[in-house]
């Protein structure tokens, strides 16, 4: 994925706004957090999104196939990480847009 990457954060339907260091932090760490799945290879785009302890994986508008672990891996990582921002309470949903800036 390009070098430098832009996050977009929604949580229960509100955009939530993100200062530069935390949205390239997200950004890495949800790429990180799918990288190693397969078909992930050459990601250009991704969208994650969360809901009631589903996750929907979008990479390069193709949707991935999770297995429960994966899937765990990524709703506890995530979840864990947007829940200490500012402003953010109960997580209902979520969606999370990376894009190479």
């Amino acid at each position: 994925m390009a070098e430098n990457l832009r996050a977009e954060l929604v949580i229960n339907k509100e955009s939530i706004e993100l200062n530069p260091f935390v949205e390239e932090f997200l950004a890495r760490t949800v790429v990180g957090a799918v990288s190693s799945l397969r078909g992930t290879e050459n990601i250009r785009d991704m969208e994650l999104y969360l809901e009631q302890g589903d996750v929907k994986l979008f990479v390069n508008g193709n949707e991935l196939s999770l297995t429960p672990f994966p899937k765990d891996i990524i709703t506890n990582t995530i979840t864990g990480l947007v829940s200490s921002l500012k402003g953010v309470d109960k997580i209902d949903s979520l969606r999370i847009n990376v894009k190479p800036q």
